[in-house]
């Protein structure tokens, strides 16, 4: 259930604003209502916790050296992180002077090893050279008033040396955009210095890795710099008001009903001004859900997915949680995967408990995953791939035939068609996962039917399940098979095809007049025509709905014939000896392959006829936030 709130406004005097939040957080159990805070502490915490991000992320970046844990306090975190801080600035220098060296040491590689001091020496002494480079017609134009010296000579430029002797100014101006800039090191000195700059970065790289072992400590550091922010920014985002000569902050936030009195003695003791009300859709209130243990196995999922129901919305965790097993069984499909699955959490969950600590919540979700492809496994008879001839006779009796793969080139003739016509295993499923749609989305109206009992709106909720009823049938004729379920077929004198349309068209009659109201038939009515166009979808939607979960069958059938596939591509090897080796690795390869798919497949599919399909009946948006009380900072 989603647990009800209390929308809270607390009036204190602005010298109290510290002390306040202290207690508060003490309490733990106000949810404070987002606030812009600023100053300049707050900015100054912003840049340490910034600080000691980059500083565990460089850490993070280092995981070729490992080290002991090492116990440290947030001061020395921080003095870590301005260490680490500082080696990452002076590697980032290393680094750029580095690339400027290789781009220096590129552009003269054509030009060999140069010192360009020596060449000075050489002016000194009166030999005066200059390094030219420049097309081969130009170069035969200088003529003899130019002594050059060529250095490499190629089909279209040359490289040379230009003598000075003082006569030839008018040359040296007019060769200008030709000549080689002498770099400011001899090659041999940079690749000297390149080499350092490599050798230095190596030894800043080892020393950030030595830090490895204060991760948790720079973790801890964060996460209490997050709380002082989050202290500061409550503090210094108050809302003010001067009264006469007294300032008085106020704020407003959520509590759980349950602790209302709580936050009242509190309020009390402290002279606090306290207003307590029920929050109306106006107000983001956070949601918290408060279930048993069974379905609270449904949040390691949700959490992960980022899906919170509003606080005006409903808590489906319990439906979640059941059908999202029943999906997983029909996706996965095959028992022998179950069975990997289960073995494994098995195999975690009795590591965790012989170290004597509590079973994460998401093992044991996995572990009824586990088990929920065993059964449906076992309900197909579908076990590694393998055909049901290959498997134990008593494997095969355990399925249920109407569905089972051991009977899938079987018809079943259903009592009304009188052996005339008849269904196939595969459209026994495909009626399986339509009932499924059925079940599910007409749970969602009843939901909707239940919080609006008090309002004629209920006919529009009653009108919509008679939509699904009716179209229902329309499915299972137009998808599964029109002659087995004919508009015009009659069962015991009931027209059932006939009264499939009657119920689509008088639901959606109901649902057109009251799906509106609020209070009177007219407005409803006339809210129902300026949407008509969408009214209208709606009617083809809940087909769509419906159809929707095929999708079950079809990725369970995708992965039947890939572990299908596997067994026939390795199963000659298996005769020989020498390929045993290669028909392990393929199965293994193979089946391990299927498995990644079908996580993924769940997540596409599975999840999505419950958070979209489902929800969209529901009229939920999934627009919540959770409740997240200020409170101490909790070790871990």
């Amino acid at each position: 259930m989603i647990v009800p709130m209390k929308k809270v406004s607390l009036i204190i005097t602005g010298d109290k604003k510290s002390d306040t939040l202290k207690k508060l957080r003490k309490l733990g159990i106000l949810h404070i209502e987002a606030l812009e805070g600023s100053g300049k502490k707050l900015e100054k915490l912003k840049e340490k916790t910034a600080l000691l991000e980059s500083a565990l992320f460089s850490i993070s970046e280092k995981k070729s050296k490992k080290t002991e844990a090492q116990s440290i306090d947030i001061t020395r975190a921080e003095e870590i992180a301005k260490e680490i801080a500082s080696l990452e600035e002076e590697k980032k220098l290393c680094s750029a002077r580095k690339t400027t060296l290789a781009a220096e040491l590129d552009r003269l590689s054509a030009w060999g090893e140069i010192d360009p001091e020596k060449l000075g020496n050489l002016a000194g002494k009166g030999v005066d050279l200059a390094l030219y480079e420049m097309p081969v017609s130009e170069y035969g134009n200088l003529g003899e008033k130019a002594k050059t010296l060529p250095l490499q000579k190629t089909k279209t430029s040359v490289k040379f040396l230009l003598i000075k002797s003082g006569t030839e100014d008018e040359i040296i101006d007019s060769l200008k955009a030709y000549r080689f800039e002498m770099p400011e090191a001899s090659t041999a000195e940079m690749k000297l210095e390149a080499e350092k700059l490599d050798g230095r970065i190596k030894e800043i790289d080892e020393k950030i890795s030595s830090y490895a072992g204060c991760a948790d400590g720079i973790k801890k550091a964060v996460k209490a710099c997050g709380k002082e922010i989050e202290f500061e920014i409550y503090a210094s985002g108050m809302a003010n008001e001067n009264l006469s000569d007294v300032t008085v902050s106020y704020f407003t936030g959520y509590v759980e009903e349950e602790n209302l009195d709580r936050l009242k003695q509190t309020a009390k003791e402290n002279s606090w001004g306290l207003i307590a009300q029920d929050p109306t859709e106006e107000d983001n209130v956070p949601t918290k859900l408060k279930n048993n243990k069974f379905v609270s196995l449904i949040y390691p999922l949700t959490d992960f997915l980022g899906t919170v129901p509003g606080y005006f919305e409903y808590d489906i965790s319990g439906w979640f949680l059941g059908f999202i097993l029943i999906f997983f069984g029909i996706i996965f499909g095959d028992g022998g995967y179950g069975l990997l699955i289960s073995a494994v959490t098995g195999i975690l969950i009795a590591k965790t408990l012989a170290s004597k600590k509590k079973v994460p919540p998401a093992f044991l979700l996995i572990g009824l995953f586990g088990l929920s492809t065993i059964l449906w496994g076992t309900l197909t008879c579908t076990w590694f791939g393998l055909s049901p001839e290959m498997l134990p006779e008593w494997l095969q009796k355990l399925s249920v035939p109407v569905i089972s793969n051991v009977y899938a080139d079987k018809i079943w003739y259903p009592f009304w068609t009188n052996g005339e016509y008849g269904l196939t295993t595969a459209q026994n499923l495909q009626i399986f996962c339509f009932s499924l749609a059925l079940v599910q989305l007409t749970a969602a109206h009843i939901k909707v039917a239940a919080r609006n009992r008090k309002s004629l709106k209920i006919l529009g909720d009653i009108g919509s399940i008679m939509q699904l009823m009716g179209i229902f049938y329309v499915v299972l004729s137009f998808v599964v098979n029109a002659q087995v379920f004919p508009f015009g077929l009659v069962i015991g004198g009931v027209p059932v095809g006939t009264a499939a349309l009657v119920m689509v068209i008088a639901g959606f009659v109901m649902s057109f007049v009251f799906s509106n109201y609020e209070g009177n038939i007219v407005k409803s009515i006339l809210a129902s025509l300026k949407n008509i166009v969408s009214v209208l979808l709606g009617v083809v939607n809940v087909f769509s709905d419906i159809v929707s979960y095929i999708r079950l069958w079809a990725v369970g059938l995708a992965g039947a014939a890939i572990s299908a596939t596997v067994n026939e591509l390795a199963s000659p090897l298996l005769g020989n000896f020498l390929f045993m080796i290669i028909a392990i690795v393929l199965l293994v390869f193979g089946h391990g392959l299927n498995m990644i798919l079908n996580v993924l497949s769940v997540i596409v599919h599975g999840i999505r006829l419950n958070t979209l399909e489902f929800s969209s009946h529901l009229d939920m948006s999934w627009s919540g936030h959770k409740f997240s009380p200020f409170e101490e900072q909790i070790e871990n």
